[in-house]
């Protein structure tokens, strides 16, 4: 049976991370998630307190190393834990617990340059905001470009200013797209994060997300499914009946809908969001990720569609 789509060598029929890695890399490869011990301008005052309303207190950090451990500690301690699953992997070092940028640049060395040089690490990706890049942070990730593979993820989420300001995320739609266009044109790849089902989002919100989001042609994409978190701002918005979980029907409808926008090479790094176990109010069928991926799957088989199926016809 002939792949309908040129950038898989399965069943998917959109570009997926792992995908993109074995063409790069000739094996796999996975993130070793960090916490540098970073903050956030979201959470010291800068540009609010508090942070977003969805964001737990490890920063979207929760399944990342301890950040009372030394990085190279951390490194250890969850290479090994995801060697059980994979014998014989490489590795991307991933800063994902808050602002991975919002620090003066030697700080920043001292948190990524020992990782680059462990045996076997090929790359690193570094989480942060599009209003936490300076110029002499931005010299320094040109730098780290052309020494490794990177890859700086901007959180988005969504491009209404005005649920931006209902989820206190505390910078413009402008801010990003200035903050993109800097990383890119010194040919840094972007990976930009879009939440599904934010609060007061339509389903033609979430679909123009990704319409402008896809117009920048950006290397990666992650489109995360809204989940609320104990301890959350939103988990109090949530017990007041003020936010709506989405059902796993309407999220499986909407993010078909938005693959089909992005152009075919655009690389898909995540399809949902799940929170620990133990910490996760909702929704519960989150939890079942394999499961999501594989309704994920039906539903673009069902429809006889693929990755970038209306890019063109959107943009041309």
């Amino acid at each position: 049976m002939q792949n309908p789509f040129e950038y898989s060598s399965d069943i998917k029929r959109y570009h997926t991370w792992n995908y993109h890695l074995r063409k790069k890399f000739g094996c796999k490869v996975f993130k070793v998630s960090l916490n540098g011990g970073f903050t956030c301008p979201n959470i010291d005052g800068t540009k609010g307190r508090g942070g977003c309303t969805y964001c737990s207190s490890s920063g979207s950090g929760d399944f990342a190393g301890n950040p009372e451990e030394d990085i190279s500690v951390q490194f250890e301690q969850v290479k090994e834990s995801l060697h059980k699953k994979w014998h014989e992997a490489k590795y991307i070092a991933y800063f994902q617990a808050h602002t991975n940028t919002y620090a003066p640049v030697e700080r920043l060395k001292a948190c990524f340059e020992p990782v680059l040089r462990k045996p076997d690490v090929v790359g690193l990706s570094i989480a942060t905001r599009a209003d936490a890049l300076p110029e002499d942070v931005l010299d320094y990730l040109e730098d780290l470009n052309r020494r490794t593979y990177l890859i700086v993820e901007l959180g988005l989420q969504t491009v209404s200013d005005e649920i931006g300001e209902r989820i206190n995320r505390c910078h413009t739609y402008e801010e990003f797209l200035e903050g993109y266009r800097k990383l890119t044109e010194r040919g840094i790849a972007v990976c930009v994060h879009l939440i599904v089902g934010l609060p007061g989002e339509t389903k033609e919100m979430m679909l123009e997300s990704a319409r402008k989001v896809a117009a920048l042609r950006p290397h990666c994409v992650k489109l995360h499914l809204l989940h609320i978190l104990k301890g959350t701002r939103m988990a109090q918005e949530y017990q007041e009946g003020k936010v709506r979980l989405l059902s796993l029907e309407e999220y499986v409808d909407i993010i078909v809908s938005q693959l089909e926008l992005f152009p075919k090479e655009t690389v898909i790094q995540r399809l949902t969001g799940d929170g620990g176990r133990d910490s996760l109010i909702g929704p519960l069928w989150s939890l079942k990720k394999f499961v999501v991926l594989n309704e994920i799957d039906k539903e673009m088989i069902r429809r006889d569609t693929v990755q970038g199926k209306k890019y063109e016809e959107v943009f041309s």
